[in-house]
């Protein structure tokens, strides 16, 4: 295992900071039509007209179209919905959100087809809009219902008004709420966010030879996108190619098919030429799929020592105008609402509720941050109540190292962990004790608050249960090798990550190994990239296929030589016989190219057998179940009560994601992920007016973190293999969303001496916290 472990320079970086890796918008096919959308301009209305004949006067316009004008549009939904109402290609009947499709617009540029769709006159009469979860649950106005229908039909709605999914988790606790000697309630609020990747969402398809379609995307998952067009066209998937070029960024929202990429492949075989949609920023803004978004309502039950006995969390999830996978996400904070604990009792219940706002989407963490979140501030919360140590109260109630694999209440089996090992490596980091004596200092003495927050968490990465992953390893004749895997870069290193995987079992030189993904036309079949399962499934799917390449091998070579398969040992690329220095197949000298080592170790080269015999590749497909990433993040932060300022002095995030392939790799993926809970808990926020209509429409309405932004920030990292690959990885890349924004509120609560600051922590938050609490100097 030669590159395990070693912090390899990410070989795809020069293309992609000389540009010479190609996005979706940078492909030139000849004759593409660029695509721009018509989008309601209110939340929620019944559509009583939509007109294109002004848009198809415009210079340039090839066609623009409403439901009405292709009617094989108003016939179709897009695939995967999760329950009603599904979710239509352009909007037939009732506007359902901002921004929602109305019509379509073709023209020679984008700009032509901007004007053009400015153009189509739209005539909506207002319905009322429904934004926060918890009022849509008592809404008069069905959300889902269908406007069109007769009036004997029955509701889409049905009978839970506008919830549209509801589960539940764990056991409720019985009377234990009732008879434990402490017990802390609360409610929280995870704010929408918008997933701003780089790159927004683009697709760009082109009718083939015998009535195919090939599509470009900026994609997480090329087959379930080409399976969900087959679907929607009702075309053989076998002729639908999908192919993902450089991606900028994705963060679990581009793993979902949108009308838009329907839309755009019914355009392409209809028009018979290219056509491409590029969203833009104030489309991705308006209309784009949002993150996080729940309301929570949290129990925690505990002894006089703090040993936890029971805990309860109710949330409710605005999942926007149609529920498609936005659905799914809330299930996953009811499925981790356990968190590190040994807690008895656990019971969650999710509902899922139409709101009238963009659908939700996975957002980096997908459900696992706000389960985290939940949890950490009520810990916290109980802590404050006891007047104990927050450390000390999470050390008394951690699963012990020696209880796993460790089934937790909500039906889910932790792999292997010690998160008492995190937890003090990451304080001993951080300087807990000396904090301590600074922040009772400051308060005997005067000057700036401090405090200090922690938050540790279990996460579940690999995806859904028993997804699976594609992996396959080709020797070539030349010496090289090609590795395929159904997992899809979006940043994350694949094609350097995944080398090294190949190259270690195959014990060669990782430059002889080239990474091929992201094409459904070269890699026969893949699940996705979602979920921190990239290295856990897909690397190791791959560490499989490269052994049975070499158990393939060694079994070709025996029958050559009329030896059996045990007979025949393998090293360092090569096959050998035995313990023999001569040519382990006799003639092998003889085959073009196939000349033997001369070194002190005689053997075929791999490379030498394929020239020799034909080709040689193994496929795997393999369904690890999940695993179970843990950590503790400790953050210390300084307040200027005067301006509610927050001032992050340090972030220490100490981290087991198994065995580590590549360090640097991960090491950028934490900063990246830090990053973006510092977003959360500081500075985003997808505000909603009152009317129902977002107020960002550019990044100078939402603010994001910058480098300028970052504390100091200390990556540490414990290892326990995952016992459920051969490669002993677990997933990497999410930790900062999930343990950095309940770390630095309960900081800011610690300085500041207060229970709770809803997030986004802005100035006008804590000044307005520090001024009720008499914290201000």
């Amino acid at each position: 295992m030669r590159y395990i472990g070693m912090p390899l320079a990410r070989r795809e970086d020069p293309d992609l900071l000389t540009g010479r890796a190609r996005r979706v918008a940078d492909l030139d096919l000849p004759g593409t039509l660029e695509l721009a959308f018509t989008r309601s301009p209110v939340p929620h209305a019944l559509i009583r007209g939509v007109d294109v004949a002004a848009a198809l006067k415009e210079e340039g316009v090839a066609g623009a179209w409403s439901a009405a004008e292709l009617p094989y549009l108003a016939a179709r939904a897009v695939p995967g919905a999760r329950d009603a109402p599904p979710w239509p290609l352009l909007a037939t009947g009732r506007v359902r959100y901002p921004g929602e499709a109305l019509a379509v617009s073709a023209a020679d540029t984008r700009a032509r087809a901007e004007d053009a769709a400015e153009a189509v006159r739209l005539d909506l009469e207002p319905l009322p809009a429904v934004c926060d979860p918890m009022a849509a649950q008592e809404a008069a106005a069905l959300i889902g219902d269908d406007p069109m229908a007769a009036e004997e039909a029955p509701s889409l709605s049905g009978d839970r008004g506008n919830v549209v999914a509801e589960r539940t988790f764990g056991e409720p606790a019985g009377d234990v709420f009732a008879t434990a000697p402490v017990v802390v309630e609360a409610a929280y609020h995870e704010q929408l966010l918008l997933p701003t990747s780089l790159e927004a969402r683009a697709v760009l398809a082109g009718p083939g030879d015998g009535g195919g379609l090939t599509v470009w995307a900026s994609h997480q998952a090329q087959h379930r996108l080409r399976d969900s067009l087959a679907e929607a066209l009702g075309m053989d998937r076998e002729r639908i190619r999908v192919i993902v070029p450089a991606t900028g960024g994705a963060f679990g929202a581009k793993s979902q098919t949108y009308p838009e990429y329907v839309v755009a492949a019914l355009l392409a075989i209809h028009l018979g030429r290219p056509v491409r949609w590029c969203e833009d920023r104030a489309e991705a803004m308006l209309a784009g799929p949002r993150g996080r978004g729940q309301n929570q309502r949290v129990r925690l039950a505990a002894d006089d020592d703090g040993t936890f006995l029971a805990y309860e969390l109710l949330v409710d999830a605005g999942v926007g105008g149609y529920p498609h996978t936005g659905a799914l996400v809330p299930m996953m904070t009811g499925a981790m609402s356990t968190g590190a604990y040994r807690t008895p009792h656990v019971h969650t219940r999710v509902r899922c509720v139409l709101t009238t706002s963009a659908p939700t989407a996975s957002y980096r963490g997908a459900g696992r941050p706000e389960a985290a979140y939940a949890l950490e501030r009520t810990v916290d919360r109980l802590a404050r109540r006891l007047g104990m140590d927050p450390a000390e109260l999470r050390r008394r109630n951690f699963v012990r190292p020696d209880q796993f694999p460790y089934l937790t209440p909500t039906g889910r089996t932790y792999d292997s962990g010690d998160y008492a090992a995190t937890l003090d490596q990451a304080l001993a980091a951080a300087g807990y004790d000396d904090i301590r004596a600074e922040q009772a200092r400051r308060r005997q003495e005067g000057g700036p608050p401090i405090g200090v927050g922690i938050a540790t968490y279990v996460e579940r990465s690999g995806g859904p249960q028993d997804s699976d992953e594609f992996g396959s390893v080709e020797a070539c004749a030349d010496g090289t090798f090609i590795a395929r895997v159904g997992s899809t870069s979006t940043g994350q290193g694949h094609l350097t990550a995944f080398a090294q995987v190949v190259a270690s079992v195959l014990d060669v030189d990782i430059g002889l190994v080239r990474v091929v993904e992201g094409d459904t036309g070269e890699v026969p079949y893949g699940f996705a990239t979602f979920g921190s399962r990239s290295m856990q499934v897909g690397g190791a799917a791959l560490w499989r296929a490269a052994e049975s390449l070499v158990a393939a091998a060694r079994r070709r070579c025996a029958g050559l030589l009329g030896l059996q398969e045990d007979d025949i040992s393998y090293t360092g690329g090569r096959l050998l016989a035995g313990a023999s220095s001569e040519p382990p197949c006799p003639g092998a000298g003889d085959v073009p190219g196939a000349g033997l080592d001369t070194g002190p170790i005689t053997g075929l080269r791999l490379g030498e057998l394929v020239a020799r015999t034909g080709p040689l590749r193994a496929d795997e497909t393999f369904a690890p179940p999940q695993a179970f990433p843990y950590g503790a993040h400790v953050a210390v932060v300084e307040i200027d009560p005067d301006l509610g300022t927050v001032r992050v002095l340090r972030l220490v995030a100490a981290d087991d994601y198994g065995v580590v392939v590549n360090p640097m790799i991960v090491d950028g993926q934490g900063q990246g992920s830090i990053a973006q809970g510092l977003g959360q808990v500081l500075y985003e926020q997808a505000v909603i007016g009152a009317d129902g209509i977002p107020y960002a429409r550019s990044l100078l309405d939402y603010l994001l973190p910058t480098a300028a932004d970052m504390p100091p920030v200390t990556l540490l990292e414990t290892v326990t293999p995952n016992p459920n690959t051969p490669l002993g990885a677990k997933g990497a890349g999410e930790a900062g969303c999930i343990g950095i924004p309940p770390a630095v509120v309960n900081a800011v609560c610690d300085a500041l001496d207060v229970d709770h600051i809803d997030m986004p922590l802005t100035p006008a938050a804590v000044w307005a916290a520090a001024a009720r609490h008499g914290s201000r100097a």
